[in-house]
């Protein structure tokens, strides 16, 4: 710990630091705010709370916080430029400070050590640098799709699987007359929004997407999620080369609950080379116990465990779409039963890739917990399904089951207005 002594010069110094910022703030806009931003320094000072998250700057960087950005945006001339207010951001985030106005109550002078500049702006100066930021409407789709690209890249395996869910935000405002959802855990219907998600299978997201207006997963992976993935996802050479010796080799693999069966799609997706893995909505009758065979599955993170595993082809819906259909043979006698139009891998392959869904959960559990998932972004008015102010939500969810057991809706128990 530093002595007395020591204590008073670090917060004279801090002091100084703000005194020196304020002024070249008032001389930045007396100039018309022709001062270039400053310069991100970072010191050897001992004692400043929260330095733990400087230990992620070297990941925030290499996942692309500080690239593209200056491609999409700009900001006048000022003091706080575009990479401070960038690292701002994640740091904020990583400190789990939720919304701005939190802010005001961080030591300036310590919070902008870890920014690297003498204090973090104020929170009005913040807001008005974010308004500008947002101007232009389509900036942050652009930049998720710039870095979605880079990210997707990086995770690219010898065959790219994706993970696709969607995620209901309950609105228990009453300014604001959202369309009604299904909510399967309280099993009634409730104003609010979803969010569709595109995950790798650790769990890392590469697109998120609000839709005010849902009609169903289906639809979603129609009309958005499997486009998006058509237009951003590379095909590498090596996987171009399975493809081209090997028809029942797919492009791609999307991977999603029961919400999303359909033979149809199923159908129309495998003529574009996209295979599907989902659970069986309509599964028939039990297979004998004879057919299953204790197989050892290695589960994402290299896990290992014992499955008994049966498989058949089966025909789906009024088409009689043919699919692989994998049975496994849970405690109880139940039996658990997978579709998929994917010809290439073993049973316990495709068991391994259904039950690793469990890691977009896992995400979306975690988000919700640490940095508010469910909370709308603004106060400001909204023109869906009518005008109103936005209000703060959020909700709960339960932990992780068993693996293979085919997890149930989000547990919405808890709202804030």
């Amino acid at each position: 710990m530093p002595s007395k002594s020591e204590r008073s010069e670090i917060d004279s110094t801090a002091v100084m630091g703000y005194a020196a910022t304020r002024t070249m703030e008032r001389v930045a806009a007396s100039m018309g705010g022709l001062l270039v931003g400053a310069s991100i320094e970072f010191a050897a000072v001992r004692d400043v709370t929260g330095g733990g998250v400087l230990l992620a700057l070297p990941s925030l960087l290499a996942a692309g916080l500080l690239a593209h950005h200056t491609e999409l945006y700009t900001l006048p001339k000022g003091y706080y430029g575009l990479p401070s207010i960038f690292l701002l951001l994640a740091l904020m985030a990583l400190a789990r400070i939720g919304s701005l106005e939190q802010l005001r109550y961080k030591a300036s002078g310590e919070f902008g050590e870890l920014l690297g500049l003498d204090r973090i702006p104020e929170v009005r100066t913040l807001r008005e640098k974010l308004k500008l930021l947002c101007q232009k409407a389509g900036q942050a789709a652009l930049w998720n799709i710039a870095l979605a690209k880079q990210w997707i890249t990086g995770e690219q395996q010898a065959e790219p699987v994706f993970y696709a869910d969607g995620h209901v935000r309950v609105y228990h405002g009453k300014l604001t007359a959202l369309p009604k959802h299904y909510v399967a855990r309280q099993r009634l219907f409730q104003r609010a929004s979803v969010d569709y998600w595109i995950n790798a299978m650790s769990g890392k997201p590469f697109l998120c997407f609000n839709q005010p207006v849902d009609h169903g997963l289906v639809a979603a992976l129609r009309e958005d999620l499997v486009p998006w993935l058509e237009a951003n996802s590379t095909v590498s050479a090596e996987h171009q080369q399975c493809m081209d010796a090997d028809l029942q080799v797919p492009r791609f693999t999307v991977i999603f609950d029961r919400e999303g069966y359909s033979p149809e799609l199923f159908e129309d997706l495998w003529e574009k080379r996209i295979a599907v893995i989902n659970y069986h909505r309509y599964p028939k009758e039990d297979w004998p116990e004879e057919e299953f065979r204790e197989e050892l599955v290695e589960l994402a993170g290299g896990v290992r465990v014992k499955m008994k595993l049966a498989e058949r082809e089966s025909l789906l819906g009024r088409q009689k779409v043919k699919v692989r259909e994998v049975r496994k043979l849970a405690e109880g006698g139940r039996q658990i039963s997978i579709v998929s139009t994917h010809y290439g891998p073993e049973a316990r392959r495709l068991a391994a890739l259904l039950f690793a869904r469990w890691s977009q959960e896992n995400y979306f559990r975690y988000m919700r917990q640490h940095f508010g998932l469910d909370a709308l972004v603004e106060y400001g008015s909204a023109e869906v399904g009518g005008g109103g102010e936005a209000e703060a939500c959020q909700v709960e969810n339960q932990p992780s089951q068993a693996v293979g057991a085919e997890p149930d809706a989000a547990d919405f128990r808890a709202c804030r207005n």
